[in-house]
């Protein structure tokens, strides 16, 4: 496995986690825990925006990567 598709791989992951936690933030009932997932998945957002950035880099970069 290459590093482009690891680093896609990785961002493909990080989209599962954050519909994830946005579905527990739609779904629970306690204030407190929505607050919690509703924070963790705005952080988790800020990580695939860099991530995605990332891949722009590398497909730039190596352009065998691009569309992978």
């Amino acid at each position: 496995m290459t590093v482009g598709s690891q680093v896609k791989q990785c961002l493909s992951s990080l989209k599962s986690i954050e519909a994830t936690l946005n579905s527990f933030a739609i779904m629970t009932d306690e204030d407190e825990a929505r607050r919690a997932f509703h924070e963790t998945c705005l952080k988790t957002r800020k990580v695939i925006q860099q991530m995605e950035a990332r891949v722009d880099e590398l497909e730039i970069e190596e352009p065998q990567y691009k569309g992978f």
